[in-house]
């Protein structure tokens, strides 16, 4: 039997196969955590005038033997004065709003004392450009702002639409299939006996590829039976990525593996080094519309499959969908308490951080799904480290779980 691959070798074999999924326009109120499919270049200036960065009165370079100025007009965000101030002249100038011509800098309203039509200069005068927010100081039109592959947040949607962009190009999101499999599982909690268990691991995996935005359709679960399991398989027909989970290894009743072969699925491998989640499994097949089909086939038990899809699904999914930086990435981070040594299979361990460092929490079980759910951070511990002492830095990857 072949030696079970590095997480570092599967991962590439994983994200070897991923096929950047076809591009398509999108509203910005629709775009974002979508991966951006074509460089994004500004339409226009930003700001496109001089505009003014408090409230006060515009003045212009030249200053008035008696630090007063006559109070001619007013400008507001919106509605410009339009014309030229002279020498001893100011305008009333609210924040947002174009400086007129003729003026540089703004005196702001703590430093005027007002007396109708009179503006008195009340501290040091302003140096040139002082409070003003010049032309294109934010970027010009043509410049480059948002790069293909990233994923588009609050902030890019807002540059975008600053940029002259109503809608901007995204990769498709890939149609996910799950199928859940096992006799124990029921699919709905609150029926569940003494003998069988909720189907948690199917709505996991739907929350965590729902959250990239990709179309997902639930298969199971389904028992531990081959007849049935095939049924389920043909509802996979044209997903561009299968997860399933239950099954994976070579037990008696680890169906999932002839199931997927005699579907027409190629084998790719089967066993990673790592715990939890060694017996993964990935697999390709043509789908119905003639692409290729990524399956993975992840453990049964449910925080294996949590940090098997973390590690593998997820990637992939980023990659289909464009991402330039797929995989996760680890921070260095200190210990917050003795880390045991580990043996010759890396482990990732459930762990809180709080800030300051992390600590591992609750049982490391493989089905303990509570300190999953209070855990925020993986702690990756490889293959044959020595134990750590509180303070001593370890690789952590970051959840989307645990307390805010």
């Amino acid at each position: 039997m072949k030696p079970a691959l590095t997480l570092e070798e599967a991962q590439a074999r994983v994200l070897a196969l991923a096929q950047t999924m076809p591009s398509e326009d999108v509203p910005l109120a629709r775009a974002c955590g979508r991966y951006l499919s074509q460089d994004i270049a500004s339409r226009r200036t930003q700001p496109s005038a001089d505009l003014s960065a408090m409230d006060g009165y515009a003045i212009g370079p030249d200053r008035p033997d008696d630090d007063q100025w006559q109070l001619v007009g007013e400008s507001r965000a919106g509605t410009s004065w339009g014309k030229e101030l002279k020498t001893g002249e100011t305008v009333r100038i609210s924040t947002g709003a174009h400086v007129p011509k003729g003026a540089d800098r703004i005196l702001i309203q703590e430093n005027a004392n007002v007396e109708g039509n009179n503006v008195a200069l009340t501290s040091d005068y302003p140096s040139s450009m002082r409070h003003v927010r010049q032309r294109g100081f934010d970027f010009a039109k043509g410049d480059a702002l948002i790069e293909a592959g990233t994923r588009l947040h609050a902030a890019h949607i807002a540059l975008a639409a600053s940029a002259g962009h109503s809608d901007v190009p995204v990769a498709r999101a890939p149609h996910v299939a799950i199928l859940d499999s096992g006799d124990e599982l029921v699919a709905d909690p609150a029926s569940a006996t003494e003998h069988e268990l909720p189907a948690s691991n199917g709505i996991m995996l739907e929350a965590m590829v729902a959250s990239l935005g990709c179309t997902v359709s639930r298969l199971g679960p389904v028992g531990d039976d081959a007849e049935a399991l095939a049924n389920a398989l043909e509802g996979a027909e044209d997903a561009d990525i299968l997860i399933t989970t239950g099954g994976a290894s070579v037990g008696d009743h680890d169906l999932m593996q002839p199931a997927l072969k005699a579907w027409g699925a190629e084998m790719d491998f089967w066993r990673v080094a790592m715990k939890p989640g060694k017996p993964i499994m990935l697999a390709t097949r043509a789908n119905s519309t003639g692409r290729k089909q990524v399956i993975f086939g992840l453990p049964g038990n449910p925080v294996s499959a949590y940090v098997t899809a973390f590690h593998f699904a997820m990637p992939v999914i980023r990659a289909s969908m464009g991402a330039s930086k797929p995989a996760n990435a680890a921070l260095q981070l200190p210990a917050g308490s003795i880390l045991p040594a580990i043996g010759p299979r890396r482990e990732f361990m459930r762990a809180y951080w709080n800030g300051i460092s992390v600590t591992p929490v609750g049982s490391q079980d493989s089905s303990a799904l509570a300190a999953l759910s209070h855990a925020n951070c993986l702690i990756d511990r490889p293959a044959q480290s020595a134990k750590a002492e509180p303070g001593d830095i370890v690789p952590v990857y970051l959840l989307g779980n645990g307390h805010a």
